[in-house]
This record gives C-alpha cells, structure tokens and sequence, in this order.
C-alpha cells in the first residue's frame, strides 16, 4: 500500500495484485469476460482459508478483504427504507460520523400502497444509488413477507397481505436498486409472519398456502428480478431454522428455483455448523460469539479438513458470494459512484408518500380543505411532531432531514391561516425516543392534554387530528407485536371529544398497520392513510389535505373492524402454544377470508377514495394464444372536475373448482392518470399462471379447464365490471 500527502489529507492506494506484471492480468481482474469464468478463475487461486472468510462475517456488517487478491471488505447495510447510520464495527452503538446522514424513503407498506411498479422501481434507485455512496455492497431489503395478522410489529417494513401485489413492487424495486451496482437482499426467506417469539416458533403451514400465498414474491424476486441475495429467517419450519432449513434453502430456493446467488443469515439465525453447512446457507452474519467462533468459521475449517464437509460444499458457498461480487462490479473500475441527498432523491420520496396515502373516508367533500375559507386550524395529536424516520430498529435512518406533518400543514396554510397545535396526548416518557417534542421532568396529566386540545378544536375551523402508531415497542417496530388492534395512549377517547368539539374534524392516522376505528368513525366526516412516509411526509401530507395533489393510495391490506374477524385471530391461530404455530386459515389471508367468509371489513383490500370519480365500461375478455389465457379489455374514465390516477383491479373466480378456492384472487392491476374527463382504454393481459393452483397430490402448478369469472373493479369489494371465460 502506498500512501502520499495531497494537502492535509492522506490518499491510499492500493496495489491490486499483477498490476506492476508486464503480462495481463488475471482473468478475474478482465470485466470483459463472462462472470463464471471470473468466479472460477478467482476461486482456484484461493486457499481455504481465505474461502472461509467469505462466508462469515469480520464485523457487524461486513465480511474480511483478502488484501493478496485484491478483494476488498464487503460492506452490506440495514435498508429497506434507506440507507442505516453507521454504527460499531463491533458494537450497535452509532459510530458518531456526520457523513451518514440520508434521504428517508417512505415506508415498504407506503410504497405498496401507491400501487405504482414505476415508483417502487424508482424507489429502489434511489437507495441503491445512496447506498454506493455510502460504500455499501448488499442493501438488506426488500421484505416480503406476507401481513398475517395486524398485529405483527414489522407489517410497516413489508407490503402488505396479498403475494401479487407484494410480488410487483418488489420485483421493480430490485431491478431499480440492483441497476445501481448493489445487490439486494430478498428477507425474510420464509413465513416471518409475527415478532412474537419469533427466534424460535416452529411455522405449521400446508403446502397450498406457503406456495400460494408465503412463497411467490420469493419465487418471483428470483426468477424475475434475478435477486442477487436471500435472507433467511429466524424462524423455524418444519423444525428446522430457516436459515439451515434444507426444504427451503437447498430443494425449493436453490433446487426448484435455480437461484445461483448466496443466502445470508438474518443476524443471529444460525444454531449450527452442520446444519449451516449442508443445508444451504452461504454467509453467516450477526452470531454472538467472536467472529472466528462463527458456526461457519474455524469450526467449518476443521470439519472440511477432517472431511467431515467436502470441499465441493465450501466450494459452492464461494461461488455464490463471488458471483454477487462480480455481478455488482466490485472489482471493476466501472462501477456506478452513486449520489446522496440529491433533489431528486427528495422528490421520489415526496412522490411515494403523496401516491401513497390513502383517502379512507370523505364525506360531505370535506377534503381538499380550502385555505380561501378557513382562517384557523386545530393541529391535535403527538404525531403532529413525532418524527419517524429514526425509529423501528434496524429499518431506522438517521434522516438528513424530515418534515414533520405540522411543519407541512403550516408551511402550506400560509400567512393567512391561523395553526394552532396541541399535543393532546403524551406517549409516556421511556417511548419518546423520535419525538421532536423535549422530555418534561412531569408535564401535564393526560386529561389536562385532552382539555387543551378540546379547547383548540373549539376554537378552529378545522380540526386536523394527527395520531395512530408510532415505531416505539408494541406498536410498529421489529422486535415485538401489538397487544391489540387499539390506538395507544388513550387516543379514542381524545378523538370523540375532539369531533364533539369541532365536527369539522380530519383524522390523519401515522401507522404501519390496521387500527381499530369503530368508536368513533361514524363521527368524523374525513380519515386519511398516511403511513410512516420518509424525509418528505409532511410535505406530501399537507399536499394532499390541501387539494395539490388528488390522492390515490389504495389499501396493501385489510383493515378488520375488529380482530376477532381477521383469520388468524378467528381461528385462534396466533402467536401459536407449546412453540409452534399453526396457519388454519389455509390459503383464506386477508381479503381471502373476509371475501370467501362474507365478513364485513372496516375497509377492504385495494379501497382508497379520490377527490373526483371514475367510471369503468365496455368490458371484453380476448381469449389469449400460447402463454396468455385471456386479454381483459375496458375503459376508465374520469367524470369528475379534477384530474387523478386510478388503479384498476383485476381479480379472478373460480366458478367450480375442483380443490378450494378462495373466493376472489388479485391477478393484475394497472394504475392510470386521467385528467379531468378523460376516457382511456385499459389492456390488462391475464397469462395462464394466473389461474394456476399448487396441486399437493402432483406436487406441482396446474391449471384446470373450466369457467372462470374475471372481475374489474376499484377494491376488493367495489367491483364494475365482470364477465366469464373459458380455459
């Protein structure tokens, strides 16, 4: 290594091994040649031990440099939405710098929520372009895992209950972030459906259901989006640990799939060496134990030396970890450099959390608000000021900035419009960890809070009500479940007395996951969506309250009236008894059984409400040739006074099917901006693995011949148009 001086900074270079030789240099070292032909190249000039190192960790996010090859540190980062602080390298605590500083992407469940494949790709860009400033190699995201239950601590992080829908945002958000030269990392790989007990719950599921519903967004992050990087989970299925588990990992991932990239360990998720070696992991991360005490660190060298694992079985865990390498140029001069904090990068983020919220209920046109006819507004509720981006665990992001939604309900009020705040209720101090707000010694009591905001809503126009979760314990944040389905703090009883107060009342709800409203819902003309959306939230909230832009969000999942109803929940199959948990409901998750049950929801899949209307007609289903069963053919039109976008929601019906069928499936969606009046024709092609089921009998993807009713609609339970075919 050579170092010089340039002024007062110290310039390192290093001296990639040949590079002084007058022959050319090694194959591997050639970004013109195939990248098998580099991963074998590289891997016979390694010994053993320096294979060793590439398959388990050297600090909390990384894994060694072998300085001899020219093969650098490799650094992967927290980061589904954004970016993690840097922290250690051998601790959690937060490493102090000032150059870690990020774009806070809204959260996965927003993203899910716009419906928009452009967006999430666009999403994706933007980390993956953050990310190589950052100097990071893997992003640990996107998460797919399946919403089970509203109660489960990490639905914020992931998109929702339905594996269609989930499988577009996260195929076109990998293909964005992995174009930036960094790889992703598909988690949790699979059935990471609750935060309770997570470690060690043992997940009982049929065979349709972990095909149908837990394992396509895999399956298509594989296959389509040619994911780089899986995560294990930390769970266990069928008595094996996820990330040694050999159904998973060896037979359907690597086998069924052909996956060729590598599965890491979520941190901590290994339990054995052999288990870990023969049963497809390829990296080892976060286990708690010195790092050469890894499961696959000098105990995996002394297996392969006494011949306990062939050298065929490091061999190929090598190959993986090579073949990301290369695939993301980590050798090569090429590379994309990438960019931080840029304006566009705000810009995506504002556009995610604006397509993202959703408009739940509006009546008497109570939304837009018109700041030509308010004088004074009433801004209630803790997450008014909160600021989300730090919180959740490891999704949280040392934000270079963040609007909070009072800041942007004030700055697009104007001069003209008196606001008036009032925290209303008090998260209790050990939780305050995100909030702008100061901890007091003691402050006031809750109902001294509730009078004070009563009494700003009686003075205001317009009460703006901002509460819902949070991402302190037991709300939205991994590590632990909900107790229930109820707001905190006291925030129902804050809500009636405030619309009691002021009728004219909007209620924003700041969350991951469904909230119980029955107590008051009748009450309140308006209620908004509004998700935990990024550096720009608050900017994008007061946009939409405001008329700037029409919203468009449409529900990722359901929201029950009560818990009771949702199927887990139902059938007493949550958080499991004795160490496992069983999944009764089958292939009945989310509108699935609330649809086939005719269970009334609070608000349905897909259900999202816009300030003007939009009319489906002319519907025509074109037998298809070859792979495409059928072409779903109609019109959407505008027949309102404002432009805005619609996403049309195409779900089939299995008139009589041979094995049970859930009543209603999503199989295609397409989202569209009209303006005002105007008529588009809408072309959505249905190809024959839509109406495919996992036969358990034949172990395999079928298609029965029969009628099938394909349904056109604006939610899960607003269907247009309908019409039968035949396959």
């Amino acid at each position: 290594m050579n170092v010089r001086w340039v002024g007062r900074v110290f310039v390192f270079a290093v001296l990639l091994p040949f590079a002084s030789l007058a022959e050319d240099p090694p194959a591997y070292l050639d970004s013109t040649k195939p990248i098998e032909t580099r991963v074998e190249d590289l891997l016979g000039r390694m010994t053993l031990e320096e294979k060793v190192s590439l398959v388990h960790a050297d600090s909390k996010f990384s894994t060694a440099a072998i300085p001899r090859l020219g093969i650098p540190r490799r650094w992967m980062s927290d980061g589904p939405m954004g970016v993690r602080e840097e922290i250690g390298p051998d601790t959690w605590n937060a490493a102090g710098r000032t150059d870690d500083f990020v774009t806070a992407m809204p959260a996965s469940i927003c993203l899910a929520a716009t419906w928009n494949v452009d967006l999430a790709k666009l999403q994706g860009q933007t980390i993956g372009e953050e990310a190589r400033v950052r100097g990071k190699d893997i992003m640990l995201g996107p998460a797919v895992n399946i919403q089970r239950t509203p109660l489960c601590g990490r639905n914020f992080e992931y998109m929702g209950e339905d594996p269609w829908l989930t499988s577009r945002i996260a195929v076109n958000y990998i293909e964005g972030e992995q174009s930036r030269d960094v790889a992703s990392c598909v988690k949790h790989f699979a059935l990471n459906n609750q935060e309770q007990d997570r470690g060690s719950i043992d997940v009982k599921v049929d065979e349709r259901a972990l095909r149908e519903i837990y394992l396509p967004a895999f399956e298509a992050a594989v296959k389509e989006a040619d994911v780089l990087t899986v995560m294990g989970a930390y769970n266990q299925f069928r008595g094996q640990h996820c990330c040694e588990n050999d159904v998973l990992l060896n037979k359907i991932l690597k086998g069924e799939w052909k996956f060729t990239g590598l599965v890491m360990s979520d941190w901590g998720g290994v339990h054995d060496t052999k288990e870990a070696a023969i049963n497809g992991l390829d990296l080892e991360m976060g286990t708690n134990k010195p790092y050469d005490q890894f499961y696959l660190a000098n105990a995996f060298i002394d297996g392969l030396k006494s011949g306990e694992y062939p050298m065929s079985v490091l061999d190929d865990k090598v190959r993986r970890n090579l073949r990301v390498m290369f695939a993301t140029k980590v050798l090569d001069k090429d590379r994309a450099q990438g960019s931080l904090n840029t304006h566009q990068h705000q810009e995506t983020a504002r556009k995610v959390a604006e397509e993202g919220i959703v408009l739940l209920k509006n009546e008497k046109q109570t939304l837009p608000l018109d700041v030509k006819k308010i004088r004074s507004i009433a801004v209630i509720g803790d997450n008014a000021t909160r600021l989300q981006a730090a919180g959740g665990q490891s999704s949280g992001l040392k934000a270079f900035y963040e609007v909070s939604p009072l800041d942007g309900v004030v700055r697009r009020a104007g001069r003209d419009v008196n606001v008036i705040f009032s925290q209303g209720y008090v998260v209790p101090p050990s939780r305050r960890r995100n909030s702008t707000q100061p901890v007091p010694a003691s402050g006031p009591s809750a109902e001294e809070l509730r009078d004070r905001a009563v009494a700003a809503a009686k003075s205001a126009d317009v009460a703006i009500y901002i509460g819902g979760l949070n991402k302190e314990p037991f709300c939205d944040t991994e590590g632990t479940d909900r107790k229930d389905m109820k707001l905190p703090y006291g925030q129902d009883d804050l809500i009636r007395a405030v619309v009691a107060a002021n009728p004219h009342t909007v209620v924003v709800l700041v969350s991951g996951s469904a909230v119980e409203m029955d107590s008051w819902l009748d009450q309140v003309p308006a209620v908004v969506e509004a998700w935990y959306g990024g550096s720009e939230a608050g900017n994008a909230l007061a946009r939409v309250l405001f008329g700037d832009v029409n919203p468009s969000g449409k529900l990722p999942f359901t929201f029950p009236r009560h818990l009771e109803d949702s199927p887990a929940h139902a059938l007493h199959a949550y958080p499991g008894e004795n160490g496992v948990v069983e999944y009764k409901e089958g292939l009945l998750v989310g509108y699935r059984w609330f649809d086939t049950k005719q269970i009334e929801p609070l608000f349905c899949f897909g259900h999202g409400l816009s300030y003007t209307n939009f009319e489906y007609s002319n519907l025509k289903l074109i037998p298809g040739k070859d792979d495409n069963a059928v072409t779903v053919q109609f019109d959407l039109q505008n027949t309102g006074d404002r432009d805005g976008s619609e996403t049309a929601q195409i779900y089939i019906h299995d008139v009589q099917p041979r094995l049970e069928q859930p009543d209603k499936q999503l199989k295609g969606f397409q989202k569209l901006f009209l303006k005002s009046g105007e008529k588009q024709s809408v072309t959505v092609s249905l190809p024959r693995h839509a109406f495919e089921f996992y036969d358990p009998q034949k172990s395999a993807w079928t298609t029965d011949p029969g009628d099938y009713e394909i349904l056109v609609g604006a939610s899960s339970r607003d269907i247009r148009l309908h019409d039968h075919t035949r396959l």
